[in-house]
């Protein structure tokens, strides 16, 4: 049974030093980080471009102990999901604005022993995710336009699609992570906490603060 008032502190990669991401996956994870994010972007999907599989599998192959959290902004995901499921992948979300069939992609994630991850933009209705519900493990609600680290939390746009969440996970007796990913900070992670979000993720308020594990742990309190 999952335990949703468990809090799960996820360090961003995005926001690490690409030199040497191995130390700064050891970092994140000697900090006190639970899990690992891996932000995926293709240039299409969203105005930007990040890491590929090799990226992610050289993360697994410094920190093998480490579940990695892998976030596709791809317009196709049905097409290279598989790659980072060979890469390392223990969870892979994919958005609901992309140009695929969405419960066939979810369904066949979990076929190829991943965790099956749903997540939608700022602007998107969270009617847009309801009909896949039962098919995921991870709903992650963007709260930041995705592309770009650094962003400025959108409360009033995204929060009540965590409450929505909440509440249809309630009613429906599902049992799925809801993760919230932009400008999670000591300060915005109550907010979302306060919501309904148990799935955290930051990347610059934890990579560039002064002491990682200081930070984390005021997150999680």
């Amino acid at each position: 049974m999952v335990d949703f008032n468990q809090r799960i502190i996820v360090p961003s990669l995005l926001a690490s030093d690409y030199s040497r991401v191995g130390e700064e996956a050891r970092r994140a994870l000697d900090a006190g980080g639970d899990w690992l994010h891996c932000d995926i972007m293709d240039g299409h999907f969203v105005d930007n471009i990040s890491f590929g599989p090799e990226f992610v599998s050289a993360v697994h192959r410094s920190v093998p102990e480490a579940y990695l959290d892998v976030h596709l902004m791809l317009t196709r995901p049905d097409r290279y999901f598989s790659r980072f499921v060979d890469a390392g992948a223990g969870g892979i979300t994919v958005h609901v604005e992309a140009d695929h069939d969405v419960g066939e992609t979810l369904v066949k994630i979990r076929e190829a022993g991943c965790r099956p991850g749903l997540t939608l933009n700022p602007a998107t209705p969270f009617e847009e995710v309801e009909p896949f519900l039962e098919q995921i493990d991870l709903l992650l609600v963007m709260t930041v336009v995705p592309g770009f680290g650094g962003q400025s939390f959108m409360e009033k746009e995204t929060m009540p699609k965590v409450e929505a969440a909440c509440a249809a996970r309630r009613a429906r007796g599902l049992s799925f992570h809801i993760e919230v990913d932009g400008g999670i900070d000591g300060e915005t992670v109550g907010t979302a906490a306060a919501h309904g979000a148990n799935v955290m993720v930051a990347g610059t308020s934890l990579f560039k603060a002064p002491d990682m594990a200081s930070a984390i742990a005021a997150m999680r309190d």
